[in-house]
Formats: structure tokens, C-alpha cells, sequence
């Protein structure tokens, strides 16, 4: 809901409120985000001021007792005495930088347009609370738009702005921000997710009492390196208790986000596209978008604000016919055959997916033009006959004669110097014309600035898309942005380069999954180097991280999960010891922590046992039993890995637990739940634990039970000597004809408890293997070992 009350605008969601009004100067002065109040009198929420504090700026000689850097804004910008990070920043034609906008008029509308270059959050009733604040330039004739979008059920604020020169000079636009919000409290802890290539979105807190924090990108995409989504939250705030902040930005190029602390004890949060690089020259009459930001507030911690962005995600961002259709279980073919492809080899793969329980077989990278290398083709989007002599169709027919979907890999925006494509177009590319140029991946980038290369994206992918059956496409970018200059644009634009191409981009996108809005697509960015809400306005999901070993993955869709569902990350079963990290971890736990996004296997299934070909078989089959809750349940943390160092390396000696994660998937109607727990490293002589469930009805009687599994007695190594009326030595003849008619039976969890002992007293799990003895009541627990659990409501 939105109101206008006496210059003052109050915007309710379900559970919060954003409330601001019109100074008397005319700037727009921040009341209060949080927990939703009801307003009687306005005149509480006002600062006041007496008198000038001493070495600041008056404002005008009118309101002598203003300043602007000790008050809580909307918006600001340079020149005026507000001396932090500005919201706007134009240079003017007579080289000025001071901007003076003050408020003009304001319009409550029950719609939200759509951007004309951005991607943006919508509603699919057509409805949105959508509050439009003008201002306008005093001196300069520049007009500013605010907007502020309210999704009231997920407690969602999102806001955007739009600069538009009404004047009659260019303009240099060096800063145009999505969201300012100013808190008058200091000393939030900034939580904001760092990383790189194979080790995404690791979480790292900050306390920020004075002076500035930010994270930003400046690689050209959204990155790896420095995700948009962050949180601030007061100090001791955790996962079910406290209050906190959350923001995200729906756009996929370099994007800033500044914490600063005054000297007057005000928190200033800004986000957007990233100021460095940035300089997007502004004719008379033009005007420029501002990526939209989103913001939300919880005080229920955060699990309580993931449940809110996780709600605004699916419901405001995923769109289309895969929104909320489950996604298939898929093999994607790199980690088994990278470069080395023939028909005879992939289709023994497919054959022996289908026998697993595969619903859709990929073709990753190598399948086009003389691609035996990472060096040649892209960019050459046709089939390599040695390949598939019936072409990519001839295949994917077979592929759908087993009764499985077909999808392909593709690099749209790359091409290799080595190729046809470049050769006939070398300026279609972002390099600076004869100077040496500073390669990533063997390749280079498309220049999606210019629209020749937009249509010949669109139209060469529309012959790849339409020249088979094809149901999936993964739409990979491998690399970031070097020596970057654009030749379709003049000097004075090449600071506008960034920010075009993604825009570029996003035409490419919009126009393929209209043209062809059955196909499953999935981003890709050299796994999630491009992990935004951009991308997730027209794909339903990316790949989380090319690094598939268990333990790291947990870690990194931890972190994922506190800004993004799990119906947005793809995460993959992939061979052992894993190719990332050499790391053996058991097959059941790559399954289960895969099994918390949405699933899919990169392995050789050719090469596996059979014995590891029917455990994947029952893992698929169990998945599928509960696929709906997986993919489109609430996820909810519970106690998850240390992220201080030294507490990572000393984690076998340490009580503490900082060892294990714990994870609940709830269905939507609460009537069943999944759970996992995952133990990184054994701490000895620690048998106990305590699993803890979450989103559960309190009042309502569940049936918790696991999936008993059977032990190898090769685990247990030579102790099996303790209990055999012969010596068996290890890895002898003996000692592998046990293994295959012994096997040894997992413990068993099985019990019905009423949701709130679940959730707060949680379940003693059967103790651990502590090396004074085991039985079939004893849980198996090694290295990396983990454990799903299934809830389901009965009658109590």
C-alpha cells in the first residue's frame, strides 16, 4: 500500500514500511525502513535542526539550520554540502559538477511499465503498487525520476530512477545510482558474498562503524568476485533471530555497492551500476535508465529474509513457461568426455543415462565447426559432420528415441581469432583496433554494443535452436572483459561501452526465449560469474559454480541460498576423485548436496560399476519422489561451516561443531519437508548430534524418517579383522569377495513428533561411529559424510 499524506509518502508491504517526505528545501528526507508502524503524526519522523552544526554547509540562506550532510536522504548529489557518495553525478556543459535537484510532483499508478533497455521485476496479474516521485534540476534543466514498486506479500521494496535531459546541452553522466538509502544508526555488519573461479559466493562479514565499504565488479559482468546481493544486519543477528537488510540489483554488468559511515553517525547504502568506467554522454531530450534495485527487512533473521527474497524471486523475476515446471534430471557430457567426442561415444553415454533414470541428455562444448581445442570455431555455430554425420537433428532423434530430451551447450557472445567468424568481422569484436590485445580463455568478446552483431547472434542461434529438437540450451560466457573499446562507437562513447553491451545482451535473450519459449534455457558464466538477477529475468537457471566436489558446493550454495531459491542453481553428481579438487567424497553425499539445487550428473556413466550405476539409479528415483518439494520448497538453513580460516583447518579438534551443515527444504503447504546434514571433517569421540528441522506447522504431527543405506565393509579398512575368523589383508581377493556378499546395514531414523519439537527441541540422531564399536544402530559418518531425512504430515 501506498500513501500520500501532507508531503509524505508512506509505502506498506504485508510486514514492513518505507516512509520518507518533502523537506522544506524541497530535497526527499528518509524517515524509516523496518517493521511496519502505523502513523498517527507525521511530525515524530522529522529531524530537527536548531542550529548548523560548525564546519558544514548551509544549504541556502533561507534555511539557515540545513545541511545537507547530516541528514538522512532519498537521493543526493555533488556540490551542495552533502559530502558523501552521491546518488547522481553529471558533469555539465560548462564543466560544473553541483546538482540541485528538488521534488516536483509525485504519481501513485497501479501499473508498472516496462524499462525500455532493462530487465525489470513485474506481476503476472499486470498489477503493481508503483509510486513515481519527479524532480527536477534547479539550474541545470535535468529531470530525475524516482520510481518505488511494492510487493506487498514478499515484503519487497524495489526502486529505480531515470534521468532525463530536458535541457538544450549534452550532458556527462559519471554516476546514475538505483537505490540510496540512508539509516541514522550506525554499525551494521555488512554480510557480502566474495569469491572466484570454483569458489563462488563465499560469505564474508563486516562491521562498518566508520568510514566506507564496498563491493563492486569492474570485469564487465556481475561476477564472481563480488555477487550484487548483500545484507546488513545489527550486531548478533543470525540465522532465526535479529534484524537485517537485504538488497539485490537486477543487472549483469559492473555493479557498485557502497556502505559509508558519517561523521554524524549515519549509514548510507548505495547501489548500482558501477561509477568506475562509467561516463554515458546525455543528448538534449534523452534519458537514461538506472538498473532496479531491491530491497527487503526482516526481523525474524535471516532465514526470515530469504524466505522474503526467495518468495520475490520466484513469484516477481522467473518468468515464462519454466517458472514453475519442474526441471528434468539431465547428464551434461563435459567432465566425461571434454573434447574427445564422437556419435559412438555420446550415444553410449545416452543409452546408459536412460537405464539410470536421465530425462534429458546435453551435449556440452565441442559439438560445432573444427572445435577439438579451446583455441578454434567459436563462433562458427555449425555442426561438425565428422562428428554427427546426420547433423545435430540426426542425433537429437536418436537421443528422443530412447525417450529422453536433448540439449546443447553454446558461447553466443565469444569468438576465437581463430575462426571464420573473425575473420570475415575482426571490429565485431571489443578490442582496440591495432594494439595487442590481453586474452581470456583463447577467446574474445562479441561487441554487443553494436546491433550488426545482436542480429547475427539472434539469427545464428535461431538456426541452432530450430535446427533440431532441442529442449535445452546452457548459454555460457567464459571469460571477463579486457582492453575494452568498441569500434561502432565514437571516442567520446567508449565509457558508455559496459553498460551497452549488456543491454546488448539483454536483447539477445529477450529475443530468443520469445522465439523459442519452450526450450529450457540455463546461464552460465564460467559458472557463476554472471549470477544475477538479470540473467534470471529471462533464464530460470544458471550454474552455480563449474566446481563440483561435495564439500565446496555445499559452501557455495550456502551462500547463494540466502539472496536466490534453489530452483535457480543447477548443481551437478560428477566423477570421484573430483576434477577440481581431487577430493573422494561418497557418492550419497554428492547426491544429497546436489539434490538441494536442481539436480543433474557430469560423469562417465560408461566407466562406473554396477553397483555405483543402481545407486544412481535409486537416487534419481527418490529425487523424482520428491522433486516438487526440492525445487520449489523453502529452503532454510540451520548451523553451517565456519567461515573464519582457522576454525576451517582446525575443525577435526574443534567441539564447537563449526563441522557440519544442516538444511530444510519445506513444501509450500508445509505438509512435507526434506532435510540434509553434511559433516565436513570426523571429530573423533564426538558421537551425538542433534538435527534440527525448519519450516514445519507446529501443530502438526510428522513422520521423520531416512533412507537406511547399506556399508561397504572395505570402509571399515582392517578392522574387519576384529570381527573375520581369518586375517584378511586389504584390497586382498578375500577382502573384495566379502565386500561383494557382506553388506552391512545403516542405521535407521523413524519416529512421529509434532512440528514444534522438530523445528526447537530437534531429533537425536543414532550416534556416530566413535571407534568403541559398531552395530546396525550405529550411523556410518566419515569424512564428507551426510545424511537426507523426509518429513511428512500424518494424523496425530
Amino acid at each position: 500500500m501506498i500513501q500520500a499524506v501532507n508531503d509524505c509518502f508512506f509505502l506498506h508491504t504485508d510486514h514492513t514500511s518505507y516512509l520518507f517526505g518533502k523537506l522544506p528545501t524541497g530535497q526527499l528526507e528518509h524517515f524509516y525502513y523496518g517493521r511496519k508502524i502505523r502513523i498517527k503524526d507525521a511530525g515524530s519522523l522529522w529531524e530537527k535542526n536548531l542550529f548548523l552544526p560548525g564546519n558544514t554547509i548551509v544549504y541556502d540562506k533561507e534555511h539557515p539550520t540545513f545541511t545537507p550532510e547530516d541528514l538522512c536522504l532519498e537521493m543526493s548529489t555533488e556540490g551542495k554540502g552533502d559530502i558523501r557518495e552521491p546518488f547522481l553525478d553529471v558533469i555539465h556543459q560548462d564543466g560544473s559538477r553541483t546538482g540541485d535537484f528538488v521534488f516536483d510532483h509525485f504519481q501513485i499508478l497501479e501499473e508498472k511499465a516496462p524499462f525500455e533497455t532493462l530487465p525489470g521485476s513485474y506481476s503476472e496479474n499486470g498489477k503493481t503498487e508503483h509510486l513515481v516521485i519527479t524532480m527536477k534540476d534547479r539550474q541545470y534543466g535535468l529531470g530525475l525520476e524516482l520510481h518505488y514498486f511494492v510487493y506487498p506479500e514478499c515484503d519487497v521494496i524495489t526502486r529505480s530512477a531515470k534521468l532525463i535531459n530536458e535541457s538544450k546541452e549534452t550532458v556527462r553522466v559519471q554516476r546514475l545510482m538505483s537505490l540510496q538509502l540512508d539509516l541514522a544508526d550506525s554499525g551494521y555488519v555488512c554480510t557480502s558474498f566474495h569469491g572466484a573461479w570454483a569458489r563462488e559466493m563465499m560469505r564474508t562479514d563486516t562491521r562498518v562503524k566508520n568510514g566506507k565499504f564496498v563491493i563492486d565488479s569492474f570485469t564487465g559482468t556481475s561476477s564472481n568476485r563480488a555477487n550484487p546481493f548483500f545484507m546488513l544486519s545489527e550486531a548478533g543477528t543470525g540465522e532465526h533471530t535479529g534484524a537485517c537488510f537485504g538488497f539485490n540489483l537486477i543487472y549483469s554488468g559492473n555493479h557498485a555497492e557502497m556502505i559509508e559511515v558519517n561523521s554524524f553517525g549515519k549509514t548510507r547504502i548505495l547501489t548500482g551500476i558501477n561509477p568506475r568506467g562509467f561516463c554515458f554522454r546525455l543528448e538534449p531530450g534523452a534519458s537514461l535508465e538506472a538498473p532496479e534495485a531491491v530491497c527487503t527487512y526482516s526481523d525474524q533473521g535471516f532465514n526470515g529474509l530469504s524466505v522474503q527474497m526467495h518468495t520475490f524471486v520466484r513469484e516477481h523475476i522467473v518468468r515464462g513457461l519454466w517458472k514453475k515446471k519442474a526441471r528434468p534430471v539431465l547428464l551434461n557430457s563435459w567432465e566425461a568426455t571434454y573434447f574427445d567426442l564422437s556419435e559412438r561415444k555420446l550415444f553410449s553415454l545416452a543409452k546408459r543415462a536412460k537405464e539410470v533414470g536421465i530425462e534429458l541428455f546435453v551435449v556440452d562444448d565441442g559439438w560445432f565447426g573444427d572445435r577439438t581445442d579451446d583455441t578454434k570455431s567459436l563462433g562458427d555455430w555449425t555442426v561438425n559432420e565428422k562428428i554427427f554425420p546426420g547433423g545435430l537433428k540426426g542425433f537429437c532423434d536418436k537421443i528422443r528415441g530412447l525417450g529422453m530430451d536433448f540439449g546443447i551447450w553454446v558461447e553466443p557472445e565469444m569468438v576465437n581469432v581463430n575462426s571464420n567468424l573473425y575473420e570475415m568481422h575482426p571490429d565485431w569484436v571489443i578490442q582496440i583496433p591495432e594494439r595487442p590485445h590481453s586474452e581470456g580463455r583463447n577467446q574474445r568478446i562479441l561487441d554487443l554494443t553494436n546491433p550488426r552483431v545482436q542480429d547475427y547472434i539472434i539469427e545464428e542461434m535461431s538456426k541452432v535452436f530450430s535446427g533440431a529438437d532441442i529442449a535445452y540450451v546452457k548459454w555460457d560466457m567464459n571469460r571477463i572483459f579486457s582492453d575494452v573499446f568498441a569500434s561502432s562507437l565514437p571516442a567520446d562513447r567508449q565509457g558508455e561501452v559496459f553498460h551497452r553491451y549488456v543491454c546488448g545482451l539483454y536483447r539477445c535473450m529477450g529475443e530468443l526465449t520469445k522465439r523459442f519459449p519452450e526450450i529450457l534455457f540455463e546461464g552460465c558464466s564460467s559458472g557463476g560469474n554472471r549470477f544475477d538477477l538479470g540473467i534470471l529475468s529471462y533464464f530460470p537457471q544458471i550454474w552455480a559454480s563449474d566446481n563440483t566436489d561435495a564439500l565446496c558446493r555445499a559452501e557455495i550454495q550456502n551462500g547463494y541460498s540466502y539472496g536466490y531459491p534453489q530452483s535457480t542453481y543447477t548443481a551437478h553428481v560428477s566423477g570421484c576423485p573430483n576434477h577440481q579438487t581431487l577430493r573422494n567424497s561418497p557418492l550419497e553425499t554428492r547426491f544429497q548436496v546436489a539434490s538441494f539445487g536442481v539436480l543433474g550428473y557430469e560423469c562417465n556413466l560408461c566407466d562406473l560399476k554396477k553397483e555405483e550405476l543402481a545407486a544412481i539409479q535409486a537416487q534419481i528415483s527418490l529425487y523424482k519422489q520428491w522433486r516438487e518439494v526440492l525445487q520449489f520448497g523453502q529452503f532454510y538453513r540451520g548451523r553451517t561451516f565456519s567461515d573464519r580460516e582457522a576454525e576451517r583447518h582446525s575443525v577435526s579438534l574443534d567441539p564447537s561443531g563449526h563441522n557440519e551443515m544442516e538444511w530444510t527444504i519445506a513444501a509450500k503447504d508445509r505438509k512435507s519437508a526434506v532435510g540434509l546434514l553434511l559433516q565436513s571433517l570426523v571429530v573423533p569421540n564426538r558421537p551425538h548430534t542433534i538435527f534440527h528441522v525448519y519450516g514445519l506447522q507446529e501443530d502438526r504431527c510428522y513422520h521423520f524418517c531416512n533412507r537406511p543405506l547399506q556399508v561397504n565393509v572395505k570402509e571399515f579398512g582392517d578392522l574387519v579383522n576384529t570381527i573375520a575368523p581369518v586375517h584378511i589383508r586389504q584390497d586382498s581377493i578375500a577382502h573384495n569377495l566379502v565386500a561383494k556378499f557382506v553388506k552391512m546395514k545403516g542405521e535407521t531414523q523413524d519416529l512421529i513428533a509434532y512440528g514444534d519439537e522438530l523445528m526447537y527441541a530437534g531429533v537425536r540422531l543414532q550416534p556416530a561411529f566413535a571407534a568403541t564399536g559398531y552395530s546396525e544402530e550405529v550411523r556410518f559418518y566419515p569424512d564428507f559424510g551426510s545424511r537426507m531425512y523426509f518429513l511428512e504430515e500424518v494424523k496425530s
